[in-house]
């Protein structure tokens, strides 16, 4: 019997603005880059160690409100979105609007490489992570056939208006503000790659409202389901399938479709 690989804990967050529609920030992946290879996706990535550091009570709003394993991970979004497209959540000491300053762009690609603490830049900005901004919009697993798996958390937030978007040039090579169902006609014109849990994930969100606001608040009446799929046998073929309580319809793909 193949043993399964485990699930890495990982969190992406589908950051919001209205233009006047809704848009929802994406990034296209680095074609050297294994997972996802040239997909438009959301900022987000693995779960790292110093994510889960207890330093961060200090620094983050919202803190003692949100429990772990959750906490960490919406730490762990708001850092691989600073890392991928430049936007970061944040408050200044007070609790207020911060004035973007020129150090965060400056260490954004010491932070992305490990070689300087997320947290640390966090310190020197004088800066707390506004984790009271965000809101849990799904939980994804990958199937168990995959050699890769993540335990993948998704968060929902207003992006600040004052800050621009810029790919890393790294893991990322284009950021764009997208209305969901453009990156979805995009992705059936096969003029963007959209893997299947993203795929879902902008349907869910295109169905959430026509703003941000009502976007967020859709995804806090929700309850969200643990979505891992499965393979189940077809006539057709190895089909995958998701819980039918999830909130996004019935979902029966053909497996060689959807990877």
């Amino acid at each position: 019997m193949t043993d399964i690989a485990p699930a890495r804990p990982a969190a992406t967050i589908l950051l919001l603005r209205d233009r006047p529609e809704l848009e929802v920030l994406m990034v296209r992946r680095h074609h050297q880059i294994d997972f996802a290879t040239g997909a438009l996706v959301f900022p987000g990535g693995k779960a790292e160690p110093g994510d889960q550091d207890r330093a961060w009570a200090d620094r983050c709003l919202g803190y003692a409100e949100v429990a772990e394993p959750e906490r960490s991970l919406r730490i762990s979004a708001l850092r691989e979105a600073f890392e991928e497209s430049g936007v970061l959540l944040a408050r200044d000491a007070k609790g207020g609007a911060w004035d973007v300053d020129p150090r965060a762009a400056a260490a954004r690609q010491t932070v992305a490489k490990g070689e300087r603490p997320f947290l640390d830049l966090v310190r020197e900005l004088d800066l707390m992570l506004d984790l009271a901004a965000m809101t849990l919009f799904a939980r994804w697993i990958t199937p168990a056939m995959m050699p890769k798996r993540f335990d993948t958390y998704f968060f929902l937030a207003t992006a600040p208006s004052d800050q621009l978007a810029k790919c890393d040039g790294w893991e990322t090579v284009d950021a764009e503000w997208i209305a969901p169902a453009e990156a979805l006609r995009l992705g059936e014109a096969g003029q963007r790659k959209i893997i299947f849990p993203t795929r879902l994930n902008l349907e869910l969100l295109a169905r959430s409202g026509r703003t941000a606001e009502e976007a967020i608040a859709a995804a806090r009446r929700r309850d969200v389901v643990v979505v891992e799929p499965k393979v189940v046998a077809r006539p057709d073929g190895p089909t995958l399938t998701i819980p039918p309580d999830a909130g996004y319809g019935a979902v029966e793909e053909l497996l060689s479709a959807a990877m």
